[in-house]
């Protein structure tokens, strides 16, 4: 294993503080936790709270930041954070409004959000919770009962962050931020392993000439190996499976084409540019798309498709104002 790292003991330690370092203006540490908070805190309005095992980054200190996040919580790499940093975020960001909790759904992550969630409310502090589930590929893995939640994430930080800064109660903001889960659809696909620091080997093995369809983030199997085909191939079979999943005909849709963490910008727009094909091809209007990173896997060379099916709020809520780390909208 080769990784720009000095201890694997403190990959999660030195990584925060390093944020912290180079942007203290959008956020700030929770001392003793693996926890960043706004720098700035909101006030009489819904907070809003997300998180996760490490090596996913940007996600999600990186979208902590006006219009999106109050608070990520970091356990260790692809490893659900324990109840504690969970209830001190919590506690850390409550506003007389409430928090509203996004959970990526992994057993580990819905079990101990949802833990300090019930600790919090004992303190008398309102909290709701959304669990995100938009990848269509498998229903039940290694990780999750039922379907991952994946880098539709994202969409659902932005939506919801918008909301919640228009002054929305916590049940609006909690409808609104379902209302993107039940119309968000994503699929992935790699063609390397990533390695855990602390395992010290991939994940698992692949073949120079093979890609894993379907991937979780976490480099949990997908639907099937395949012998490696083009990209527009690759693209094809993924939108197949998305539009399959949910009727997109006639619709506005905002696109992410994400990185896995080692799939090159270029590599990125060449799937993106059959995206784009594809959606026009079927009538689906292209209202805005997003490519980059947003939710990776380590090094992991792959990307994963997102289509999230708009109207009219959800439209002026993802173009209202965000400014994080990760994602600016102005």
């Amino acid at each position: 294993m080769k990784k720009f790292i000095n201890d694997v003991n403190l990959v999660e330690e030195q990584m925060i503080e390093g944020m912290v370092k180079a942007y203290p203006q959008y956020v700030k540490r929770l001392p003793g936790q693996t926890v960043v908070v706004r720098a700035n805190k909101k006030e009489g309005k819904v907070a809003l709270i997300s998180g996760g095992g490490s090596g996913h980054e940007p996600a999600h200190g990186g979208f902590v930041g006006e219009g999106m996040l109050d608070a990520a919580v970091a356990g260790a790499v692809f490893t659900s954070p324990s109840p504690e940093p969970i209830y001190e975020a919590l506690k850390e960001i409550a506003t007389d409004k409430g928090v509203l909790m996004i959970v990526k759904n992994y057993t580990g992550d819905v079990m101990n959000f949802e833990m300090a969630g019930e600790m919090a409310d004992a303190d008398g502090i309102k909290v709701a919770q959304v669990v995100v589930n938009d990848d269509v590929a498998v229903d039940g893995s290694l990780y999750t009962v039922g379907r991952r939640g994946v880098a539709g994430t994202i969409f659902v930080h932005k939506i919801a962050g918008a909301k919640a800064e228009t002054g929305a109660s916590l049940e609006e903001v909690q409808a609104t931020a379902q209302k993107v889960i039940d119309n968000v659809r994503t699929m992935g696909v790699a063609i390397t392993p990533c390695t855990v620091p602390a395992a010290g080997t991939p994940g698992f093995e692949i073949a120079d000439d093979e890609m894993e369809v379907g991937i979780g983030i976490h480099g949990e199997p997908g639907t099937h190996k395949a012998k490696l085909e083009p990209v527009d191939s690759i693209v094809d079979h993924l939108l197949d499976k998305i539009l399959a999943d949910l009727d997109f005909t006639g619709s506005e849709v905002a696109v992410m084409v994400n990185s896995s963490g080692g799939t090159p910008a270029m590599e990125l727009f060449i799937a993106n540019n059959r995206v784009a094909d594809v959606l026009a091809e079927k009538g689906v209007k292209v209202y805005k798309t997003f490519v980059g990173e947003y939710m990776t896997s380590l090094e992991m060379q792959g990307f994963s498709v997102t289509l999230l099916k708009l109207d009219d709020e959800l439209k002026e809520l993802l173009d209202a104002k965000a400014d994080t780390i990760a994602l600016k909208v102005f």
